[in-house]
């Protein structure tokens, strides 16, 4: 007969009891062995663990509330230096301003730091890693300053919000404006587009996680992508900006957050015109026995 778990009537089956054995005979009978009372005891314990865990309740989380965006969410991949590496890019930005992004302001950070001058052979990318580390440790101080208090006090919308984290931004690049185009000819060779597009994208996901963004479904993505073409735009104008302070710019940037936030409705009426015709077009392939 089968054992049954005493956690309540009519219980599955979790282990069957042992067959009834017949009398042998005293020349073949045997003593249990240490691995089968061992197989015993972890069989005993594992039917204790069961009806343990059918009993005990199951757990309940608190209901909660959170963007679709959220710090629980997996960190996008990072550009990893080691410490050498950090240490000579670091120094080479204070040369950025001079030099641009060459292998001169690499050489100089890697003197400042007590390093020779082949040092900068540990960069496989070699200007390009500058690139990346000045558009990371500029994300870095982004996000400083929502910490620091950017924002506190102040009864803004979430589109004045990334208004003003886009111009923050972009007032970072000030002092290196006249490299700008040249860094920019540097993310578009063919081998690096990939990591410079990636880049862009941890940008203005984190500019709409900072500006508070709740966006959810196909919206997450078509944001993020707005704010990136808005943010290049921005980037390409600000090079060619002589006014005073960037106010050409800032006021580009204030047109298409505004203009982004009307076109944004429309959109959402068209993409459930769409949605319709595409459940419209799987329905009909279904009739006519497409596997779709």
């Amino acid at each position: 007969m089968a054992s049954l778990c005493n956690c309540r009537p009519g219980a599955n089956t979790i282990i069957a009891a042992q067959a009834s054995w017949k009398s042998l005979p005293k020349t073949v009978a045997f003593q249990p062995s240490r691995r089968f009372m061992s197989t015993q005891k972890y069989a005993s314990t594992s039917r204790q663990t069961r009806c343990q865990v059918l009993r005990s309740p199951a757990a309940s989380l608190p209901p909660q509330t959170r963007p679709y965006h959220s710090s629980l969410h997996a960190p996008l991949p990072t550009h990893e230096y080691t410490n050498s590496q950090t240490a000579i890019l670091s120094a080479a930005l204070e040369h950025i301003s001079e030099h641009g992004f060459t292998k001169d302001a690499l050489i100089l950070g890697a003197r400042d730091v007590g390093f020779l001058d082949v040092s900068i052979q540990l960069f496989s990318r070699q200007e390009m890693d500058l690139v990346l580390y000045w558009l990371a440790s500029r994300r870095g101080l982004l996000r400083a300053k929502v910490q620091n208090g950017l924002f506190e006090g102040q009864q803004k919308s979430v589109d004045e919000k990334i208004k003003t984290l886009v111009l923050e931004r972009l007032r970072m690049n000030s002092e290196i404006i006249h490299h700008w185009q040249n860094a920019l000819a540097l993310m578009s060779f063919p081998s690096n587009i990939p990591i410079s597009l990636s880049e862009l994208h941890a940008l203005s996901s984190d500019i709409l996680y900072l500006a508070g963004d709740a966006s959810v479904d196909s919206s997450w993505y078509t944001r993020r992508l707005s704010l990136s073409t808005t943010y290049v735009s921005a980037e390409m104008i600000m090079t060619k900006d002589s006014t005073p302070d960037f106010t050409h710019t800032e006021d580009f940037v204030e047109r298409r957050i505004r203009d982004n936030a009307t076109i944004g409705g429309k959109l959402g009426d068209v993409k459930s015109y769409f949605g319709f015709m595409a459940g419209t077009a799987v329905g009909l392939g279904r009739s006519w026995g497409l596997k779709i």
